[in-house]
């Protein structure tokens, strides 16, 4: 049974930095692609950021591109996103977001078949 589990969620100050986690379990290898979404309240989801766990090919959103760094643990099914420079404007749930096929365009939510339960992010003064 696959599972994705986040950490690393919180409240910052503009400008601050903050590193989310997620792990995921149940995979037989790691030809996975695992990414981050977002979503604001009243907002749809949005893709942030996706690595190929096997090569670590990545992807990010120009929204985030220069500020956010997606990485992964070697060896293992994790990844993590940096968070630099955050802007009130980041302030969202964030969710880690698995495709072990990858079939489909890397922002959208349809292609991955496996999800966390989210972390809140805030950013405020």
């Amino acid at each position: 049974q696959v599972q994705l589990v986040e950490s690393g969620g919180g409240s910052v100050q503009p400008g601050g930095s903050l590193t989310l986690s997620c792990a995921a379990s149940g995979f037989t290898s790691n030809r996975i692609w695992m990414a981050w979404f977002r979503q604001a309240p009243e907002k749809e989801r949005e893709a942030v950021a996706i690595m190929m766990i096997a090569t670590g090919t990545t992807i990010y959103s120009d929204s985030v591109k220069g500020r956010f760094t997606i990485s992964r643990e070697n060896g293992e099914n994790r990844v993590y996103l940096l968070m630099n420079n955050l802007a009130p404007e980041d302030t969202a749930m964030y969710y880690c977001a698995a495709d072990a096929t990858g079939l489909g365009a890397w922002y959208s939510a349809g292609r991955y078949q496996y999800w966390g339960q989210g972390t809140q992010v805030t950013v405020s003064s």
